[in-house]
């Protein structure tokens, strides 16, 4: 059971059915259900509990749920599961609930029905609202999941005016559907912020037989960056495939820099330091034209 919440916890607070079953027994699950380990927010969506019901809670306040509430109810991945739901109310309504019970946010036409913002509402709400890393996680997940796509993104993210609108209109032109987790996203973010260009989401690599894919690569330095979020490498197949994975990349010229939860999330700088290095070519670079060169000269030598 410690393990689905972890798995929880690891993704942001919220995991899919699909996503917890990729890692977990459906026992597990069902376990971790029955005795209140995790809790069911959504259709296929659970969470860590506490989890108050959002939608009861917009519907006392008299408005809609919203931002990351929002998010979480229409399925995508969020970096931080709120601590209360968050709700917005049209502009000029007082506070019906505690500050304790809710998060309140105010706009105009906002309908008081106890409803969820849409798909794109929620999405420019967290991106004009949030830090840029945890608005690009809800944006990278809208388009991943096809709910949204960039154009509509961006023209909606264009017409916004008032506080916020810039920070959402940069959301919208670095969101990318391909990356596949907030840790992804994150990682990215501290790249697009420290201006390193050149790394794409989710690169494909492939010589012959072998073929890999790299959470972010960039391929004229052949470097790739992965983000290791919870996962399993304890038994040995894991290990041995983890390893020929490394090596075969290795050898094909590319390096490999692998960052844990912890790094991305607690320590950025050592992150960005370490990226900075590898592309400015520090001790251990390496292309293929070298490797060639090497191969070629180890050949000769045995020919002596």
């Amino acid at each position: 059971m410690s393990e689905v919440a972890e798995v929880v916890r690891r993704r942001g607070g919220t995991a899919t059915f699909g996503q917890l079953r990729a890692i977990v027994s459906l026992r597990a699950i069902r376990t971790a259900l029955d005795r209140g380990v995790i809790t069911r927010i959504a259709k296929g969506v659970y969470a860590l509990p506490p989890a108050t019901d959002p939608l009861a809670t917009a519907r006392a306040q008299g408005g809609v749920v919203s931002h990351l509430s929002a998010a979480v109810l229409h399925g995508f991945a969020v970096l931080d599961l709120p601590d209360k739901p968050q709700v917005t109310v049209p502009r000029g309504q007082h506070r019906r609930l505690s500050p304790l019970d809710c998060q309140l946010f105010w706009a105009d036409h906002v309908p008081s029905d106890g409803g969820c913002t849409g798909k794109l509402r929620t999405v420019l709400d967290c991106a004009r609202t949030f830090p840029f890393a945890a608005g690009l996680s809800v944006a990278d997940s809208a388009l991943r999941l096809g709910v949204i796509d960039r154009s509509q993104l961006a023209v909606a993210a264009g017409e916004l005016a008032g506080p916020g609108s810039r920070r959402a209109r940069r959301v919208a032109a670095a969101a990318d559907g391909r990356s596949e987790s907030p840790l992804e996203s994150v990682l990215r973010s501290l790249l697009i912020e420290a201006g390193i260009d050149g790394f794409e989401p989710q690169v494909v690599i492939r010589d012959g037989a072998f073929s890999a894919r790299v959470d972010l690569g960039h391929r004229e330095l052949l470097l790739a960056l992965e983000a290791d979020s919870f996962a399993h490498h304890g038994t040995r197949n894991a290990l041995t495939r983890d390893c020929r994975r490394h090596t075969n990349l290795t050898i094909r010229g590319w390096r490999l820099l692998r960052f844990s939860w912890e790094d991305v999330m607690f320590d950025p700088e050592w992150v960005l330091d370490a990226v900075c290095q590898a592309t400015a070519g520090s001790a251990g670079h390496h292309n293929p034209h070298d490797i060639g060169v090497a191969r070629g000269t180890r050949r000769a030598a045995g020919r002596l």
